[in-house]
């Protein structure tokens, strides 16, 4: 998961989506193409931004972000099309339209969900010092759910365009407005599967978490997929299954924030005995309203540059806490690192 433009995995990543993209426009033709990239784009940074609104305390690093969210565009999106497809028009010849309703319900929501859980994995095991939790685990699904979509609507914008205006209408409204957390939620399901079993290793929990997360993340799909299919079912499916399932993440996101609180606080507060911190400092550094306080502070004092430089040291801060508090867990000393922090941590302190 550690991409550069120069890689052959980003390589690899850049060829599918091209080739997914290309499959689409041979599909919908260059009008209906060109309007079904331009409604799944636009509404992306806003949906990218509520993401990550909900990753405040430890924020993520923005290449893992982007790596998230380009393989949910781009290798998860071009395996699903491609294996939906085949199963598709066999189903189909096989059984008629029927074949086309159980390859909606029974077959893409597995392959979706594993498509793009896959990445969770990949960040779980590979890059398992920026996932340290459920809050982590629920960031990542949106990113790569966010890719998904984007690729996805771009197919079913572009029909509904070939279909008429009204059509175009009702696909965005559910697509863009009513439901644009859908697949993120889904994904959601395995990225808390995962954060609890990074939480608790060793654990009958942890061992369990992430199968028990994946199949939720399918019976979700699959359930959303079928009142999709039975307008009748939708409203209901939504107001009662998705509405509270998207709350309860919620939910789950701010007890899970309020861990990663604790855990600033505990691995932070020796620092206040070592002059490194004031009691003020570890306080706001400790509550979302107190870091949001001290950036406007210090962006009325120094412009960009100090909301620049206090949101580092805030960065720096959650760093040397999760630093320590994976070492305190895991028994294994990191001396070296800590103190890169801490020296970070000290370049960045008071004002610029």
């Amino acid at each position: 998961m550690r991409w550069t433009v120069r890689s052959r995995p980003f390589h690899l990543a850049l060829a599918l989506g091209v080739l997914s993209l290309a499959i689409i426009l041979a599909e919908l033709g260059p009008r209906a193409f060109a309007v079904g990239v331009l409604f799944a784009v636009l509404p992306v940074p806003v949906y990218l931004a509520l993401a990550l609104w909900l990753d405040r305390f430890e924020p993520e690093p923005p290449r893992m972000l982007a790596t998230t969210f380009l393989w949910g565009a781009t290798v998860a999106a071009a395996f699903a099309l491609l294996a939906n497809s085949v199963v598709d028009a066999v189903a189909r010849d096989a059984v008629g339209d029927l074949g086309g309703l159980l390859t909606t319900v029974l077959w893409a929501p597995v392959v979706e969900e594993l498509a793009k859980g896959v990445a969770l994995v990949l960040l779980l095991f590979q890059a398992s010092d920026e996932f340290d939790g459920l809050t982590d685990g629920v960031v990542y699904a949106a990113m790569v759910g966010l890719g998904f979509a984007m690729l996805e609507n771009v197919q079913y914008y572009g029909r509904a365009v070939a279909e008429g205006p009204d059509a175009s209408l009702g696909v965005f409204l559910l697509r863009g407005v009513v439901a644009p957390f859908a697949h993120p939620l889904f994904t959601a399901m395995t990225g808390i599967g995962l954060g609890i079993a990074r939480e608790r290793p060793g654990t009958a929990r942890a061992a369990l978490a992430p199968f028990a997360g994946f199949a939720a993340a399918v019976v979700l799909h699959a359930g959303w997929n079928l009142a999709a299919s039975l307008d009748a079912a939708f409203a209901p499916t939504y107001v009662v299954v998705m509405m509270p399932v998207f709350v309860g993440t919620l939910a789950l996101v701010r007890r899970s924030l309020g861990r990663e609180a604790r855990v600033l606080r505990a691995q932070l507060a020796p620092l206040v005995d070592d002059g490194v911190l004031t009691d003020a400092e570890l306080d706001a550094l400790c509550t979302l309203r107190g870091r949001t306080e001290a950036a406007l502070l210090a962006a009325r004092a120094h412009g960009l540059p100090g909301w620049r430089r206090r949101a580092a040291f805030h960065r720096a801060a959650a760093d040397l806490a999760f630093v320590r508090w994976r070492a305190a867990r895991d028994g294994v000393a990191c001396v070296e690192v800590e103190e890169v922090h801490l020296v970070r941590l000290r370049e960045l302190r008071g004002p610029p």
